[in-house]
C-alpha cells in the first residue's frame, strides 16, 4: 500500500490527560457493545478499584437497563457539573482484560481507515462467547488437604479400606478430576468430609487440535541453507531492535519459509515474547500446527488456534489462555490478528497475497495491512511471507517501507517442476467433444497411477455442469435472487446458486419455451471426478470442495489420508491450491486457467499468475522429481507465461507498469462505494444522485469513476451499482465521504457501504 497509516495517527504534541481530583471517585469510559459506538463515563466502585483497566468487560446501567461493554479510557475526569450524576460500573466479569490495550487504538484506527462504525469493528474484535460474559466451564478436582502420618493412615485402612486406597492414590498422582477417579461417590465424600481430601473447581481449557503435534519430540536436526538464514538474520536484527518493522519474505515454493518462520518465533518465545501466526484459510490450519507443535515442543509454551470453524467453548478458552498468558503462540486466520496475546512481538502473515484476508462485510479490512498496523503500534516485527507476494506488498518493498528477505531456491536445491502449457484449442478438435481433459492430461494421470505416485488437480468450479442452457430459446436458468447463472449439481439433480445458495430441481424442459433439448455447458469438480472415475477405475479418486466438507475435520481427514497414500489423485477448488506439502506428489494440473483470467477485475492477471505459481509448487516437493501441467485456451497470456518460465520479478515488473498506466493500485489507493437496494432504478439514482452531490461539494478531491452497475448486478435481490474513488491519501478522502454521507439525503430504501482498498471488485 502507497500509505498504510493515517498521518496524524502518532502526534506527538497530544496533551496530557487532566488528572481526577484526589477526594473525587475515580471515572473510566465504557463502550457498550449495543450503545451505538459512543463511550459514556462510569465511577468505579471501591471494591473494584484497582482490578478495573483498560480492555475489562463490565456490566453497566444504561438508560433504564442494564449492558455489558468494554472500559474504553481509564482515569477520565468528569466534568463536575455532572460529577454526582455519574453512575457505577455494577459489575466485572472476568479478572483480567479481555482486549489487548493496543487493541482498543487498532479498533479506532480501523473505524476510521476502513470508514467503518466503531460499534461494528468491536464486535468484530471481540468474539461473541467474551463479550456475552459467558462464564468458564468449571472442572470438580479432587486433592490432598493434608498428609497422614504412619499411625493415622494404618488406622484408615483398617477402619476404611477404600479410603486409604484414594488416599494413596491421590498422594500417588495429585490432583485428579472427580468424575476420572476409580472410586464410588460414597468413598470420595467421606475422604472429603474427614478433612483429609479437598475439592476445589478448576476452569477446563479446551485446546482445538488437541491431537495434533501432542508428544512429539521437538526437532533440532534443520540446517537452514544460505538464503533462510540470511533471511532469519535480518528478522533476527530487528526483533533485538525492538522497533517497528516490516519485512517481506518472498520465497519460492518448497523453499522452506516455514523453517523462517519457526526460527524467528523461537527467538521470540526466549526473549519472553508472543507470536501470532496467520494462515489465509481455515483448511491449512491444522498442517501448521502440526509444524509448529513439533518444532517449538521443547520451548515449553502452549500453541492455540483460532478460527471461525471452533466451537464457541473452544474460542472462549483459546482467548481466555492468551488474556491469562498461559498461551503465547497463537495459529489462525484472519481475526487471529485481533488475540490478547501479552508482549506480543511477532506477527507472521503466511500467504499474505491471499484475498481470503480481506473481510468480505463491514467492517472491510484487510487482515494483512491491519496485523502490520498492529505491530506498528506495540513497536514489533511483522513477516510478510509469500512465494508470489502481492503488488501492494512488492510495491512497498521496493519504496522502502518494508525490509524485502527473498529465498529464490528449493530445499535441498530441488528443481522447480517444469510447467508445460496446453492449447485446449488444439485438444477439442481431437477430443471428440470430451474438453476437461486433455490427452496429455491423461496420460500424464496414468503414468503417476502406473508408478504410484499421487496427483493434485485444480478447478475452481465445483459442481457438474456451470449452466443450462437451451439451444432452442437460447434461455440460460438463472438464478431468481442474483444475476447468475444457476449450477447443474448431478449429485442429488438440483440447480444451485452459488452466491446465495438457493436450490431447485434440475428442470427436464426449457422454462422458457418448453423445449425438451436442454443442455448442459461447462464442468466442475462433479464431472470432472465422474470422468476420472470412468477412465481410471482402479485409481482412488477424491474430491475436495464445498460441497464434501459437511463435517467439521472433514477436510483434516481427508489429507490425513492423502498423505498416507491412502488416496491416488486429489481434485478441487483453491482449498487445495496453496501451503499444502506432499512428498509424493509429482503432478500438479490446472484444469481450466482461464477461469480467473477472464474476469472484470484489475488484479485478474496477477491472481492468474499467483494460482499458477501456487498449485505448481505442490508437485515436486520431494525426492521425487514433478511436472505441471496447464490447460488453457489462451496459452499466449503474459500471466500465463511468466509463469511458465517462473519469471517472478519480471511478472511484477510487467503488472506494475500496467497498472501505472492505469492509475491503478498500487499507484493509488481505490475505494469502492456500492450502492443496492431491491428497485433498480432508485439504486441507480441514488448512485447518481450522490455522484453529483460528492462532486459539488468536493470539486477535485479524488478521481471518480462510474457510478456503474456491478459486474454481478443483482446478489440476494438486491441490485448493485458502484463508483470508484481514486486517491493518494485514504485517511482525508474517508472523512470527507463520512461528512458528506451526514449531510446526504439518502433514500432509506437504498443502503450504502464504502470499502477501501477492496480486493475484490465484482
Amino acid at each position: 500500500m502507497d500509505e498504510l497509516f493515517p498521518a496524524n495517527a502518532f502526534s506527538k504534541d497530544v496533551p496530557a490527560k487532566e488528572k481526577p481530583a484526589a477526594d473525587a471517585p475515580r471515572c473510566v469510559r465504557v463502550m457498550p457493545f449495543d450503545g451505538g459506538g459512543r463511550a459514556y463515563a462510569y465511577a468505579v466502585p471501591a471494591e473494584l478499584a484497582g482490578r478495573t483497566a483498560l480492555g475489562s468487560l463490565v456490566r453497566i446501567p444504561l438508560g433504564s437497563r442494564t449492558t455489558l461493554g468494554l472500559v474504553w479510557e481509564t482515569d477520565v475526569a468528569p466534568d463536575p457539573a455532572f460529577a454526582k450524576k455519574i453512575r457505577a460500573i455494577s459489575e466485572l466479569l472476568y479478572d483480567i482484560p479481555v482486549l489487548a490495550p493496543d487493541a482498543i487504538k487498532l479498533c479506532e484506527w480501523i473505524a476510521g481507515y476502513y470508514a467503518a462504525p466503531l460499534n461494528s469493528v468491536l464486535l468484530t474484535m471481540l468474539p461473541a462467547a467474551v463479550r456475552q460474559g459467558v462464564r468458564p466451564v468449571l472442572e470438580r478436582t479432587v486433592s490432598l488437604a493434608r498428609e497422614l502420618d504412619a499411625d493415622a493412615l494404618a488406622a484408615l485402612k483398617r477402619r476404611a479400606k477404600k479410603q486409604a486406597e484414594l488416599y494413596e492414590f491421590l498422594r500417588e498422582r495429585g490432583a485428579a478430576p472427580r468424575g476420572t477417579l476409580p472410586f464410588s461417590a460414597a468413598v470420595v465424600n467421606a475422604l472429603l468430609l474427614s478433612g483429609v481430601a479437598r475439592e476445589s473447581a478448576v476452569p477446563v481449557s479446551r485446546l482445538a487440535y488437541a491431537d495434533i503435534g501432542a508428544g512429539v519430540p521437538a526437532r533440532r536436526d534443520v540446517v537452514l541453507n544460505a538464503e533462510q538464514q540470511a533471511a532469519l538474520d535480518s528478522i533476527s536484527a530487528s526483533l533485538d531492535a525492538g522497533k517497528f518493522r516490516a519485512h517481506l519474505l518472498h520465497g519460492v515454493t518448497g523453499s522452506g519459509k516455514t523453517e523462517v518462520y519457526v526460527g524467528a518465533i523461537r527467538k521470540t518465545l526466549a526473549s519472553g515474547g508472543s507470536a501470532i501466526f496467520l494462515v489465509p484459510e481455515v483448511a491449512l490450519t491444522p498442517q501448521t500446527v502440526e509444524r509448529l507443535r513439533s518444532r517449538l515442543a521443547d520451548c515449553g509454551t502452549r500453541i492455540v488456534v483460532w478460527h471461525s470453524n471452533l466451537s464457541a467453548g473452544e474460542r472462549f478458552d483459546a482467548w481466555m489462555d492468551m488474556a491469562r498468558g498461559n498461551a503465547r503462540v497463537l495459529v489462525g486466520a484472519r481475526s487471529a490478528i485481533f488475540a490478547p496475546l501479552r508482549d506480543l512481538r511477532l506477527i507472521v502473515v503466511d500467504e499474505e497475497h491471499e484475498p481470503s484476508f480481506k473481510q468480505g462485510e463491514t467492517p472491510f479490512y484487510h487482515g494483512r495491512d491491519v496485523a502490520v498496523y498492529r505491530a506498528h503500534l506495540l513497536g514489533a516485527v511483522c513477516v510478510l511471507g509469500s512465494a508470489t507476494p502481492s503488488l501492494e506488498s512488492f510495491y512497498n518493498a521496493r519504496v522502502g517501507k518494508y525490509v524485502l528477505n527473498r529465498i529464490l531456491k528449493r530445499v535441498d536445491d530441488r528443481p522447480f517442476p517444469p510447467m508445460r502449457v496446453i492449447d485446449m484449442r488444439r485438444e477439442i478438435l481431437h477430443m471428440q467433444g470430451q474438453t476437461t481433459f486433455s490427452r496429455p492430461m491423461l496420460d500424464a494421470i496414468a503414468e503417476r497411477l502406473a508408478g504410484h505416485e499421487q496427483c493434485i488437480l485444480f478447478l475452481n468450479r465445483r459442481g457438474y455442469s456451470r449452466a443450462l442452457i437451451c439451444p432452442d430459446c437460447g434461455n440460460v436458468v438463472e438464478c431468481p435472487h442474483c444475476s447468475s447463472a444457476l449450477t447443474f449439481h448431478r449429485e442429488d439433480n438440483t440447480l444451485r446458486c452459488h452466491l446465495c445458495d438457493h436450490t431447485e430441481s434440475a428442470p427436464s424442459r426449457c422454462p422458457a419455451c418448453g423445449s425438451e433439448n436442454v443442455r448442459k455447458r461447462g464442468f466442475g469438480t462433479q464431472r470432472a471426478e465422474e470422468i476420472l472415475a470412468q477412465r481410471f477405475p482402479e485409481a482412488r479418486v477424491v474430491r475436495l470442495d464445498a460441497d464434501t466438507m459437511a463435517k467439521k475435520n472433514e477436510f483434516r481427514s481427508i489429507l490425513e489420508r492423502f498423505r498416507a497414500g491412502e488416496i491416488d489423485v486429489l481434485l478441487g477448488t483453491q482449498m487445495i491450491a496453496k501451503g499444502l506439502d506432499f512428498p509424493r506428489v509429482t503432478l500438479a494440473g490446472i484444469l481450466d486457467a482461464d477461469l480467473s483470467l477472464h474476469v472484470p477485475d484489475f488484479r485478474a492477471a496477477e491472481r492468474t499468475f499467483q494460482l499458477l505459481v501456487q498449485v505448481a509448487g505442490r508437485a515436486g516437493r520431494g525426492q521425487l522429481d514433478g511436472e505441471v501441467l496447464v490447460q488453457t485456451f489462451t496459452p499466449s497470456a503474459p500471466p500465463i507465461q511468466f509463469a511458465k518460465r517462473a519469471e517472478f520479478d519480471e511478472f511484477l515488473e510487467d503488472e506494475l507498469e500496467r497498472r501505472r498506466e492505469f492509475h491503478y493500485p498500487p499507484e493509488r489507493h481505490l475505494i469502492r462505494h456500492v450502492f443496492r437496494g431491491t428497485d433498480r432504478d432508485r439504486v441507480e439514482a441514488a448512485a447518481l444522485a450522490w455522484t453529483e452531490f460528492f462532486e459539488k461539494n468536493a470539486p477535485g478531491l479524488v478521481e471518480i469513476r462510474g457510478p456503474a452497475p456491478c459486474p454481478t448486478e443483482k446478489i440476494l435481490d438486491n441490485f448493485r451499482f458502484h463508483l470508484w474513488y481514486f486517491c493518494a491519501r485514504v485517511p482525508a478522502v474517508v472523512g470527507a465521504i463520512s461528512r458528506l454521507r451526514a449531510a446526504f439525503p439518502r433514500d432509506a430504501d437504498v443502503i450504502d457501504l464504502l470499502d477501501v482498498d477492496p480486493a475484490d471488485v465484482n
